[in-house]
């Protein structure tokens, strides 16, 4: 038993260095840079990422993400999906947020900072790709089942990734994957086993607290209290805690 504990903690405190200390580097580098002070100090209008909607008669789909304020932002990111009809004169933003009915439709601009920071794309379908996905995404966010009132919780889930994840997972030919800091995309409600969200892998899970994700669209993921350590294997990148995803981009 003795024998045991110490072979325990001998893989453990490795294990912990590799989390903590990309975390605590980068929440140093977050605390030497200014943030708005609150929610409404910071700035929500359009980001200028995206052309007007009726730029383009094709269709899109966009996800993005973005990273939060204040303290969160040292580790972790906002996401969000944009759909746009062929021939569309708007953008339809959708977002999960923690107030009210969780999710939430254009509640901001399409392309809207977060907090002040600039959003990221970090996936993108368009023209009949596109038009062929729309209605099953729209079903997706329509079946999601934790829209009521109490259905979001911060941490460790289900949130903002929670929700943008489930629609993902329900079509995987969008190809996209959230990024290591969007704390919750890995809940789960209890114990899972199974396929990977993309389908090209595994993934067990222990309610998003920990876990092991293995696939060629997801890469090479273990997570630990919703951070991240991992590799991407198929756009060569790093995943790290605090800092994200360092390597070749997504889009």
């Amino acid at each position: 038993m003795l024998a045991s504990m110490r072979l325990f903690r001998f893989l453990l405190l490795p294990l912990l260095l590799v989390f903590l200390l990309p975390l605590g580097a980068h929440a140093a580098w977050w605390m030497a840079h200014d943030h708005p002070a609150s929610w409404s100090a910071a700035n929500w209008s359009s980001s200028g990422v995206l052309p007007a909607a009726d730029a383009s008669r094709e269709a899109q789909v966009l996800v993005f993400a973005a990273r939060t304020g204040r303290w969160k932002g040292i580790f972790a990111h906002h996401s969000w999906i944009v759909l746009k009809p062929a021939g569309a004169a708007d953008y339809v933003r959708y977002d999960k947020v923690g107030w009210g009915r969780p999710v939430r439709k254009n509640g901001w601009a399409a392309d809207a900072l977060w907090y002040g920071n600039r959003p990221e794309l970090i996936g993108k379908a368009v023209g009949a790709e596109a038009e062929a996905l729309i209605p099953r995404i729209e079903a997706a966010i329509a079946a999601y089942p934790h829209n009521r009132n109490g259905g979001y919780n911060v941490w460790p889930g289900p949130n903002s990734n929670t929700f943008v994840a489930h629609v993902l997972a329900q079509v995987p030919e969008l190809d996209a994957v959230l990024p290591p800091t969007a704390i919750g995309k890995d809940w789960t409600e209890g114990l899972a086993f199974g396929a990977s969200p993309s389908g090209t892998g595994f993934r067990f899970s222990i309610a998003g607290l920990f876990g092991v994700t293995l696939g060629w669209v997801e890469g090479v993921e273990v997570n630990l209290l919703g951070a991240v350590l991992g590799l991407d294997i198929r756009r060569p990148a790093l995943k790290l805690p605090g800092f994200g995803r360092l390597g070749v981009p997504v889009v």
